[in-house]
C-alpha cells in the first residue's frame, strides 16, 4: 500500500467529519481514517467537533483542529450533537485552511462540519469530495412513526414515502456541490450518482481483526446456549422490535437454548426490556469489553433496513460470529448468504435462526468461515482506494516532493 501511494497523486486533503468520538459508522471511520494518514505521513488535516474546548495539534503531516460546541447544541442522538453557533469557529477554521491550503475538502454530510467544509470548498475555490454513510432520507421516514402509528396504513405508508422522498431530495441536492462522491456500498453509489450526476467511489468500512476475534471467546466449552447477539443503538430506525418478534417466533417453534445479548441504548431500550423474555442488556461497551461480548455470541442478529454498510455485522465476523441481515441496506453486501450468515426479509430471520440452532455443525462451519472473509478486510485497502478516488477531483500528476513524503 505504501509504494501505491507513492506511485499515485497524494492530495492535500482536509477532512470535516460530522462525528468523530462518539459511537457510530461515520465516527468509526474517521477515526481510522485519520489514523491512516497519520500512519502513511499524509499531508491531512482533520477539522471535527469534541468537547467544549479548542484545541490544534500537529504530529508529522498530520493536523488536527478541534472546536467545541456549545451549550446551544441540539441532541440528534444519544451522543450526537447539532451546533447552530458553530459559526462562531468560521475565522479559526478559515484560518487554518489557509495555512494547510488544502486541494481537495471532504465532508460526510449535511451537518454544521458539512456545511462549513461546503462553504469554505466554494470560498476558496477547493474541490469537494463527500461521502454518504447515514441513509437521512429513510431515517426521516422511520421517525414519522410517532404520527403514523395514529392513522390508516395505506395513510401512514403514503406519509412515509412523500417525506423520504423529500429528504433524499433534499439531500442529493447538496451533495450536487461535491465533485466527487464515496459512499460504502455499490447501491447507494449508483443511487448517488442518478440523483446527482457525479462520480461515486467505493468507501467501505474495515475491521481491526485483532481486536475483534474468536480468541476473545471467554464462554465455557460446555455451554451449549445459543447466544443471538445484536449491537447497535437500540432505535426506531434499526428495526429492533423484531427481536422480540424473532423470540416468540422461535419459542412458537420450539426451539429453545436460546438467549439475547444487546449492547448499546436508545429509545428502544425500555421497549425491549420490557418484551424480551430471556436477554442480557450490557449498555455500551468498547475496546476489549466489546471484543469479549461479540466473541461470546453465536449468532449476529442485524436487523435494520436503513445501515448503509453495518460496521457491527463485519466485527461480528470478525469475531467468528455468523449474521442474519436484511436484503436492504450495506449489510447484504458484507454477508455471504449460507456462507458467513443469511439474508432474509423480516419473516424469514426466525426460520434462518431456528436452522443453525438445529444444526450445531453448519453453525460451526460458518464460524469458521466468517472469521476467514473477515480477515481479507483491511482498513488500508479500504483508504487506499478512496485516494485513488480522489483523482477524479485532483487529477494532475503531484509533485515529486510531495510523493517522497507518502
Amino acid at each position: 500500500m505504501e509504494g501505491s501511494l507513492k506511485r499515485m497523486r497524494v492530495p492535500r486533503i482536509a477532512y470535516f467529519p460530522d462525528s468523530f468520538h462518539e459511537i457510530n459508522g461515520v465516527a468509526h471511520t474517521s477515526r481510522h481514517f485519520v489514523a491512516y494518514a497519520k500512519r502513511h505521513n499524509l499531508p491531512f488535516l482533520c477539522v471535527r467537533a469534541g468537547g467544549r474546548v479548542d484545541a490544534f495539534e500537529q504530529t508529522g503531516e498530520m493536523r488536527t483542529l478541534e472546536l467545541g460546541r456549545s451549550r446551544a447544541s441540539v441532541r440528534m442522538e444519544k451522543d450526537l450533537e447539532f451546533d447552530a453557533l458553530f459559526w462562531r469557529h468560521a475565522a479559526a477554521i478559515r484560518r487554518e485552511l489557509n495555512r494547510f491550503q488544502p486541494e481537495v475538502i471532504h465532508i460526510t454530510g449535511p451537518s454544521e462540519l458539512g456545511i462549513f467544509g461546503a462553504y469554505f470548498a466554494w470560498e476558496m475555490g477547493i474541490p469537494l469530495a463527500a461521502s454518504w454513510h447515514t441513509n437521512v432520507h429513510e431515517y426521516a421516514g422511520r421517525r414519522m412513526a410517532w404520527l403514523t402509528t395514529r392513522l390508516e396504513k395505506q395513510h401512514a405508508d403514503a406519509i412515509e414515502r412523500n417525506v423520504e422522498a423529500g429528504a433524499l431530495w433534499a439531500t442529493s441536492r447538496f451533495y450536487r456541490l461535491a465533485k466527487v462522491l464515496y459512499a460504502p456500498n455499490e447501491e447507494l453509489c449508483r443511487m448517488l450518482e442518478q440523483a446527482t450526476g457525479r462520480p461515486c467511489y467505493l468507501m467501505q468500512r474495515g475491521v481491526e481483526t485483532e481486536q475483534f476475534s474468536p480468541e476473545s471467546r471467554t464462554r465455557s466449552p460446555e455451554d451449549a446456549t445459543v447466544v443471538l447477539g445484536y449491537v447497535g443503538r437500540l432505535s426506531i430506525e434499526k428495526n429492533v422490535a423484531l427481536l422480540a418478534r424473532v423470540e416468540r417466533e422461535l419459542a412458537a417453534m420450539d426451539v429453545s437454548g436460546v438467549r439475547f445479548l444487546i449492547v448499546g441504548h436508545g429509545s428502544e431500550e425500555d421497549s425491549l426490556r420490557s418484551s424480551l423474555r430471556d436477554a442480557e442488556f450490557a449498555g455500551v461497551l468498547r475496546g476489549p469489553d466489546l471484543a469479549r461480548v461479540y466473541a461470546n455470541m453465536d449468532l449476529f442478529v442485524f436487523p435494520s433496513h436503513t445501515d448503509t454498510f453495518g460496521n457491527v455485522v463485519l466485527e461480528a465476523l470478525a469475531s467468528g460470529v455468523p449474521a442474519v441481515v436484511t436484503p436492504d441496506g450495506g449489510p447484504k453486501y458484507i454477508v455471504r448468504d449460507g456462507v458467513t450468515g443469511f439474508v432474509r426479509p423480516d419473516e424469514g430471520f426466525s426460520a434462518a435462526i431456528a436452522e443453525l440452532v438445529r444444526d450445531r455443525a453448519r453453525l460451526a462451519q460458518m464460524r469458521v468461515s466468517a472469521r476467514e472473509y473477515a480477515v481479507g478486510c483491511s482498513w488500508d485497502a479500504v483508504f487506499g482506494r478512496v485516494y485513488e478516488g480522489y483523482r477524479t477531483a485532483v487529477p494532475d500528476p503531484v509533485p515529486a516532493a510531495v510523493q517522497s513524503k507518502a
